[in-house]
């Protein structure tokens, strides 16, 4: 498909609406837990220091090398990460429109505008529209997007122009990124891909298509490649053993919930309500030959989100209207596996694979958090399944019905797009998925620190940390290691210290002492460590650190109180 003007200025309003929405979410929120377990481990990988092989790291790299290329070549500066973040939403939501453009084009009526209209949630529920910073699961998920894109480019380019084997390869090691940037999210999606490259090379070649197969064998030879130079590379740098204790064994033993919990998702009554209304609606929408069947057909497909909009009116409650907005994930997962296996033969080539592949993906993002804390990232996915859908939807259709009814797939992609927007904006601006830390209470705060320009977080917690700083810069020499306890600022990012203790946080999933006692024995054993920081209150509603007060009972007899500021005692040892 080439570039019109007017696809020009679609990209650019997406783009921009996109990233001054994750611009306009970092200018009132900082969820510093999460922030800072990103940031200072960049800050200590930019200082020279290996995860896995100098500290103990229970997550993919990528992300992280890459905020710490962004230290290292631009400084400390927290706003450069909020660039970041603005820079990769806009770029995932644009994406995410041209693959909804490419599989709706010479399929739906008017596909350019029903793309658009598809695709406009992304604005609200971008990777980086809910949650604002750096993080692993929207960069995951935008190279996904940018994955699944060269594909449906690749496939599209063929019947034209001849598609080098660099850029065959180059695809393939664009399959294997996303296994370094997450690993529950990546690992099946690379799987998943490869397996469903190497399926359709085999049923091409069994049809006499000898090039298509040569060419998904190009794409999985590229990823292969890949994955062997990334094995080498981490093998000669921090030892493939310990990448795999850390990020599969370490990782699946603190994350790994039930798979039970994680197909709770369909538990839900409602569920079997929404995909009766969408079955009665794809089987009018197939069968009756009249226009008031059409209009009913396009109710009854999108009852789910349209319910969602509706609730807004009926309920106050942000918690229970997130709920309703979250609820159309399961009846599309469901209506989108079924459309696919119904549709199988009506599609050609590797776009028939990206539905198996994409919900295959998601309820393996579902092991983290399961639907309410999973998702956030995930929604141009969720998009992307949709224009899937209505993609084989149509071509039913075209066989079946006169061309007046070929409107249903464009109304049902303008419906979805519109009322995902709307519940999109109250879910995004109500801060609900970021209820597991105070957002809401106190006088917005921005800081002083030039390192942490741009943040901006209510409650006391900017002006009790610059109190730590400032102590730590008069009393605490550089040279001296430190203790955070349990974790939650920016310290090391702040204040360029290097860290000298293997863990800098210390809740469940990422602690590698497996109890009180073997914390403080680490503690003990360097005696460089020479103070402990407890921060008191924190912007974390849960407790990450049941055992803390454990520990300091431990080390009482080594450390002394010297100092109770605002918010943190200072311990320094005898």
């Amino acid at each position: 498909m080439r570039w019109r003007t007017r696809d020009w200025f679609a990209a650019l309003a997406l783009y921009a609406i996109t990233a001054g929405v994750v611009l306009w979410q970092n200018a009132r929120v900082a969820v510093l837990w999460d922030v800072s377990y990103i940031l200072e481990n960049a800050t200590r990988i930019s200082q020279g220091q290996l995860p896995y092989r100098d500290f103990p790291f229970p997550y993919a790299p990528l992300t992280f090398l890459t905020q710490a290329a962004i230290i290292k070549f631009f400084g400390r500066v927290y706003s450069h990460h909020i660039a970041y973040a603005a820079i990769a939403g806009g770029a995932a939501t644009v994406l995410a429109w041209r693959i909804i453009l490419r599989l709706l084009c010479g399929r739906v009526q008017h596909a350019w505008f029903s793309a658009l209209l598809l695709a406009a949630p992304c604005c609200v529920l971008g990777v980086y529209c809910i949650f604002p910073h750096p993080f692993y699961d929207p960069d995951c998920t935008l190279v996904m997007l940018l994955a699944v894109a060269a594909l449906l480019r690749i496939e599209d380019l063929e019947a034209s122009v001849p598609i080098s084997r660099f850029a065959l390869i180059a695809t393939g090691a664009l399959l294997v990124l996303p296994v370094f940037i997450k690993q529950n999210i990546g690992l099946v999606f690379t799987f998943a891909i490869l397996a469903a490259l190497m399926l359709d090379a085999a049923l091409a070649w069994r049809r006499g298509q000898h090039e298509t197969a040569k060419r998904d064998g190009w794409i999985v030879g590229g990823a292969a490649m890949s994955a062997l130079i990334a094995v080498a590379l981490i093998s000669v740098t921090v030892g493939f053993g310990n990448y795999v204790h850390w990020t599969v064994k370490f990782a699946a033993s603190r994350r790994m919930p039930a798979w039970h919990e994680m197909l709770s998702v369909y538990t839900n009554p409602a569920l079997s309500v929404w995909l009766l209304c969408m079955f009665v609606g794809a089987v009018v929408a197939l069968a009756v030959r009249k226009n008031l069947a059409s209009g009913i057909s396009v109710v009854l497909l999108t009852a789910p989100f349209s319910w969602a909009v509706i609730y807004l009116a009926l309920d106050a409650d942000v918690s229970e209207r997130a709920e309703r907005l979250l609820a159309v994930w399961p009846p599309e997962m469901v209506a989108s596996f079924m459309i696919t296996v119904i549709g199988w033969r009506l599609q050609r080539g590797l776009r028939r694979w990206i539905p198996l592949v994409l919900i295959a993906t998601v309820h393996a993002t579902f092991l983290s958090q399961q639907l309410w804390g999973s998702t956030y990232a995930l929604w141009p996915v969720l998009l992307v399944l949709i224009a899937c859908a209505l993609s084989t939807f149509a071509d039913h259709r075209s066989k079946a019905t006169t061309p007046l009814m070929l409107v249903v797939p464009q109304a049902v992609a303008a419906v979805v797009g519109i009322t995902l927007t709307i519940a999109g904006v109250f879910y995004m601006r109500s801060e609900e998925r970021l209820s597991y830390v105070n957002v809401e209470d106190g006088a917005l705060m921005h800081s002083s620190i030039p390192a942490l320009s741009g943040v901006a977080m209510r409650g006391p917690y900017l002006p009790n940390f610059e109190e730590l700083v400032r102590f730590s810069d008069r009393k605490i020499p550089r040279g001296d290691g430190i203790v955070m306890l349990p974790g939650e600022d920016l310290f090391y990012f702040t204040t360029g210290r290097t860290p000298q203790f293997p863990a800098l946080m210390f809740d469940h999933t990422v602690n590698p002492y497996n109890s009180a006692e073997e914390l403080v024995d680490a503690v003990r054993a360097r005696t460089n460590i020479r103070w402990i920081v407890l921060k008191r209150a924190l912007q974390l509603q849960e407790e990450p650190m049941p055992e803390q007060q454990r520990v300091l009972d431990l080390l009482e007899p080594e450390f002394e109180l010297v100092e109770k500021l605002d918010n943190y005692d200072v311990y320094r040892r005898k």
